[in-house]
């Protein structure tokens, strides 16, 4: 009996999503490829891995048993790999990371030519996802590494089976039409009567900004629900509202607005996630190292804003 660990990856999956639907976005493949490769998968071991309730799959006593063993199998092949990379005198690997617009357009095109430039072996391919959706995809080992956000007002559930290295600490601003703020600074209760443009309660910065005003004792008048930073931007530039931007968003700022400073601080801390079983691997401390310098260049701290 040979086993693929691609199946197996696949059977994992399955056993954590409870569908072949999910298992197959977390994967990014195909409903029924994900089928087709765990039917093979069932023919290569000669039993019945998963039986179908409706759109619901429940794993049989064997599949059980060998969703136990890939575990300790692919646990194994991540093992071997770092003890490659830890043996090598010089650093050749592939990473894969989970980024969004800021962090992308902010922080990583002068960390990676960085990277390139001193270590051309370590190759850093990027996978664009919301920030609430980063750590999980580290956690299944889909990414090897994610970037994550925390909140001063609604600090991120954590996985004990991930680590995080603290990259930077931004501040909010905020953003409003030109000549709507006169003074250089303001606070979120001398904004309560403007109308909002501000992400869904759904996503982390949506409900952190919620928390924050509700704080402050008023709730946002949200005419507008949008998601990125540079989108919200645009709206304000048009004067339909006000809204937030954290210092890398900044970057995708467009011309015609004007930036205020918050008097009481809202910050955010951004920071790099990995399986702990990861921490030692020589290419993501260079990585962890290559994001902070590009960072420190931006004048960002990194004082991290958890509680």
């Amino acid at each position: 009996m040979e086993l693929s660990l691609h199946r197996l990856r696949m059977l994992r999956e399955l056993s954590r999503r409870g569908t072949v639907t999910a298992a197959a976005a977390s994967l990014h493949y195909t409903a029924s490829a994900v089928s087709q490769q765990l039917a093979q998968l069932e023919r290569d071991v000669g039993a019945k891995l998963f039986e179908r309730f409706g759109r619901r799959v429940q794993l049989t006593e064997l599949g059980l048993l060998l969703t136990e063993h890939a575990e300790e199998i692919l646990g194994s092949v991540e093992r071997a790999t770092l003890a490659l990379e830890e043996a090598q005198e010089t650093v050749s690997v592939r990473l894969m990371a989970g980024v969004w617009a800021s962090v992308a357009s902010g922080l990583l095109p002068h960390a990676l030519t960085a990277l390139a430039g001193a270590h051309p072996g370590i190759q850093v391919r990027t996978r664009e996802l919301a920030p609430e959706d980063t750590a999980d995809a580290v956690r299944d080992g889909e990414l090897d590494l994610s970037f994550v956000i925390d909140y001063s007002d609604a600090p991120m559930p954590w996985d004990t089976g991930l680590e995080r290295a603290v990259i930077a600490v931004e501040r909010l601003h905020a953003a409003v039409p030109a000549g709507a703020v006169p003074a250089g600074s303001t606070s979120l209760p001398e904004l309560a009567e403007h109308p909002w443009i501000l992400a869904s309660p759904k996503s982390h910065f949506g409900r952190a900004v919620r928390t924050a005003c509700h704080r402050h004792g008023f709730e946002p008048k949200i005419n507008h629900e949008v998601e990125e930073q540079s989108t919200a931007m645009a709206m304000v530039r048009a004067g339909l509202g006000v809204t937030l931007v954290s210092d890398l968003g900044l970057g995708l700022r467009p011309p015609g607005i004007d930036v205020v400073a918050l008097t009481t601080p809202l910050l955010r801390t951004v920071s790099i996630a990995y399986r702990t079983t990861t921490s030692r691997r020589p290419a993501l401390q260079l990585v962890i190292g290559a994001v902070r310098d590009a960072a420190v260049a931006l004048g960002l701290g990194t004082e991290p804003a958890l509680p």
